[in-house]
């Protein structure tokens, strides 16, 4: 590889890396909100209610994990499909949107309703037999089941409007849903004494308005995407949840790890070793947000290659994950070891009390689980997307439980609560042996790259002698791009004419870019310029990081006489066949066929 390619080569990684960083504080703050509540919540518990509330936020754990898994389900699912028709078929992400909402609030309805039935029968004994536990609990769930539906219906919005570059609106909603949590919190507990029950109800109401601040965005009619009921496709809704299951095994099969942790931990332990998990639990939530912030960035960037068939951006969402991510996930597990007792002072003052020992120990060894955690959930979001079936269903069940039951059922007894934080770092271990294998068996041979575990199909898109890729980022290199473009298309034995407007087209809309967008603002900008021969298809994609332009719009003001600059691309947009733009998650990206 020469110097000139190496360089285009981290143009254009950079183009994806800056994408890739920008797009996840918006997607970890939804996460951390949550947690961050879920430690208001707690701090609240342990230090106003008592040390049994604890327990009883820690037995609402397993429900906690199913009404996440029903929403990344909804959501996975939606960003497979946008993707896939975002270049196919842009009018059917209208269904999508549509059957995506009705579908999340129908189960969010139904589950409120079951768990409301559950507290007010005692059906919760399934969880534990024990008072006042019990009854706290079914208190906490009778306050949640109110904000059930806004919850998993909010996380469906704040997704489709990350999609539409909405950052502001999600990140207001965030904050406020926050605020309000913990005014109500503050209110509902320390000035009415409502217990639990006041703790799941201030969650509730902060999640409604979560939803309300994300919804007046669509009523308003403000969205690309919009709620249509009578335009709707009802065959869009298993498909939805056929791509979306296989991301939310791992959190349907940790509700049942929960479980059984839970019970090993209360025969071998007892409700102390509980109190110390959901401590730690709690303010690691917050963290966790990183790792998994990072999963939802790439679901979607993963999603969006595999609809373009670009094998190269594919592989360099996963190693921009996998390097440049993992270096800040190492750097705060770092942090959180060190800091593991004024973190503990946070829930429990006094060290001579059991459960001060057993969290101190939570929070040294379960963050050392993250690292690994980082690996197998991408893979397994990597595997989602791609529909490599027997990966994406197997990994999610050893991640999200097979790996930490297997290794808690030998440990606990012997380690006891060691034993559990211990069983999460080995369960990285089996997982991240889980993928190595599964790419052996797809290669024939070990894999010696990120690439080769992959184990990316030899048909999925174009091949290195099938595509060219550039990078621009001034007008001297502008100047060159047709010569290199009509060479390609010379060498593929593409006709001439079609060749010369390939040119043409690459040069034009790239100087046009240059020229207007690169002098918008101070910021550093660059171009991404991919040109594919498959088939009897020329296609080529324009992409950059400068401010929203629609370009087929100052095509249609030259096609009416209204201007005469700019008339290379009146001539390009002629001779294609099919051009279409969109603003997608900040990026303008135009696409041409020839």
């Amino acid at each position: 590889m020469t110097g000139s390619e190496k360089q285009q080569k981290a143009e254009r990684y950079k183009l994806l890396t800056g994408l890739f960083f920008r797009l996840l504080p918006y997607q970890i703050l939804l996460i951390v909100i949550n947690a961050v509540n879920g430690i208001v919540d707690s701090l609240y518990a342990s230090n106003v209610i008592g040390e049994k509330a604890m327990s009883a936020i820690g037995l609402y754990g397993p429900l906690n994990h199913f009404l996440y898994a029903a929403g990344i389900m909804l959501v996975s699912g939606s960003q497979i499909l946008y993707g896939r028709y975002l270049v196919q078929d842009r009018k059917r992400i209208h269904s999508i949107f549509t059957v995506n909402i009705l579908v999340s609030l129908g189960i969010s309805v139904l589950t409120a309703g079951v768990m409301v039935l559950a507290a007010l029968t005692n059906l919760t004994r399934v969880f534990t037999e024990q008072q006042p536990e019990l009854q706290m609990l079914n208190q906490y769930m009778l306050g949640q089941a109110i904000g059930i539906p806004a919850l998993i219906v909010g996380q469906q919005l704040f997704a489709f409007l990350s999609l539409e570059n909405q950052t502001r609106r999600t990140m207001t909603a965030s904050i406020l849903c926050f605020l309000v949590n913990a005014i109500l919190d503050h209110l509902f507990i320390a000035v009415f004494s409502l217990g639990t029950f006041g703790l799941g109800l201030s969650s509730a109401l902060a999640s409604w308005v979560f939803l309300g601040i994300q919804a007046v965005y669509y009523i308003k009619g403000r969205s690309e995407w919009k709620f249509t009921p009578r335009a709707c496709r009802w065959s869009d809704a298993p498909e939805i949840c056929r791509l979306g299951y296989v991301g939310a095994i791992s959190r349907f099969v940790e509700m049942f790890r929960c479980l059984i942790v839970n019970f090993l931990v209360l025969r071998y332990v007892g409700s102390v070793g509980l109190s110390s998990f959901a401590a730690s639990n709690a303010l690691l939530a917050v963290i966790w947000a990183v790792p998994f912030g990072m999963v939802a960035v790439s679901r979607m960037l993963f999603s969006i290659s595999i609809g373009e068939s670009d094998r190269r951006s594919l592989v360099d969402v996963m190693r921009i994950a996998l390097t440049r991510g993992m270096g800040v996930m190492l750097c705060i597990v770092a942090l959180l070891v060190l800091l593991a007792e004024p973190l503990t002072q946070l829930f429990y003052r006094d060290p001579a009390n059991p459960v001060y020992h057993m969290t101190v120990m939570g929070f040294r060894l379960l963050p050392l689980c993250m690292p690994l955690a980082m690996v197998s959930l991408h893979f397994a979001s990597y595997a989602q997307t791609m529909e490599k079936k027997p990966l994406s269903i197997v990994l999610p069940v050893i991640d999200g439980a097979g790996g930490v039951v297997l290794c808690s059922l030998i440990l606990i007894p012997l380690m006891q609560m060691n034993g559990l934080y211990l069983s999460n770092i080995l369960n990285g271990v089996i997982c991240f042996a889980v993928v190595a294998l599964f790419a052996r068996l797809a290669l024939k041979r070990m894999p010696r790259s990120l690439e080769d575990l992959m184990a990316i199909p030899e048909s999925f898109g174009a091949s290195e002698d099938e595509r060219m890729d550039l990078s621009v980022r001034s007008m001297d290199e502008v100047i060159a791009i047709s010569g290199q473009v009509m060479e390609f298309c010379r060498k593929r034995g593409i006709d001439e004419r079609r060749a010369y407007y390939a040119g043409l087209c690459m040069e034009e809309m790239a100087g046009n870019v240059v020229q207007h967008g690169f002098t918008k603002d101070r910021k550093a900008h660059s171009i991404d310029l991919r040109i594919v021969h498959k088939g009897n298809d020329v296609i080529m994609r324009i992409r950059d990081n400068c401010t929203a332009f629609n370009p087929t719009e100052r095509a249609s003001a030259l096609e009416l006489g209204d201007d005469f600059r700019n008339i290379g691309i009146h001539l390009a947009f002629r001779a294609a066949s099919r051009v279409s733009y969109q603003n997608l998650l900040g990026l303008n990206v135009l696409t041409i066929s020839i």
